[in-house]
């Protein structure tokens, strides 16, 4: 597979977490990595999963402007989305087959911050009170 945003080569990664273990694609010149549907949620809660977003994040920011890319899977264009918990992470998603995330966004995405934490239990709470 070729990489969506900068086309190097992507490289196989695979780590084993308590859910099994989970194969990424992540791109030999830009650090940007693939994810099938569901892998980066399941990585999200593995604690040593860090390691597999070793990218340059001056490159990843640089990438982050590119934004019209296609799916390496269908070939279909991707929608570029801000995450939902934490609105300042913006990758490429493809609802069929999944997503790719820049060098140092899959770090970013990983480690939730106190703030943001904090702010989903608000924003869940105030979705309770108004439902």
């Amino acid at each position: 597979m070729d990489c969506p945003k900068c086309n190097g080569v992507m490289q196989e990664h695979t780590t084993t977490t308590l859910q099994g273990a989970v194969t990424i694609d992540r791109c030999a010149d830009c650090g940007g990595m693939w994810f099938d549907n569901g892998e980066a949620e399941k990585l999200k809660g593995d604690w040593m999963s860090d390691f597999l977003d070793s990218g340059d994040r001056a490159v990843g920011k640089a990438q982050n402007l590119n934004t019209e890319i296609n799916c390496p899977r269908c070939e279909k264009q991707m929608d570029t989305v801000n995450d939902p918990d934490q609105q300042h992470i913006t990758y490429e998603v493809c609802n069929e087959h999944g997503m790719f995330m820049d060098a140092g966004e899959f770090a970013d995405y990983k480690n939730e911050t106190l703030i943001e934490s904090f702010m989903k239990v608000i924003n869940k709470a105030k979705g309770k009170i108004s439902g």
